[in-house]
C-alpha cells in the first residue's frame, strides 16, 4: 500500500473510533432519560443520524482496507 493509501485509512479509522464514541455517548444519555421525557426525540434522531455515520465510516474503511 501507499503511503496515501495509508494515511487515509488511518483517517477513516480515526473518524470512525470517533463516530462510535459518538454513539455510545448518545445510547448512554438515552438510557439515563425517562421515556417521557420531552429531550428524549430529539436525542433519538441525533442517535439514528449517529449509527448511520458510523456504519458508512465503517463500510468506507472496509472498502478502503480491501483495495
Amino acid at each position: 500500500m501507499s503511503l496515501e493509501v495509508d494515511v487515509s485509512i488511518r483517517n477513516l479509522a480515526q473518524d470512525l473510533y470517533r463516530a462510535q464514541k459518538r454513539v455510545e455517548e448518545l445510547e448512554e444519555k438515552l438510557r439515563q432519560l425517562g421515556e417521557s421525557s420531552p429531550e428524549r426525540a430529539v436525542l433519538e434522531v441525533r442517535f439514528r443520524e449517529a449509527v448511520a455515520e458510523r456504519d458508512k465510516l465503517r463500510k468506507m474503511l472496509e472498502e478502503a482496507k480491501g483495495k
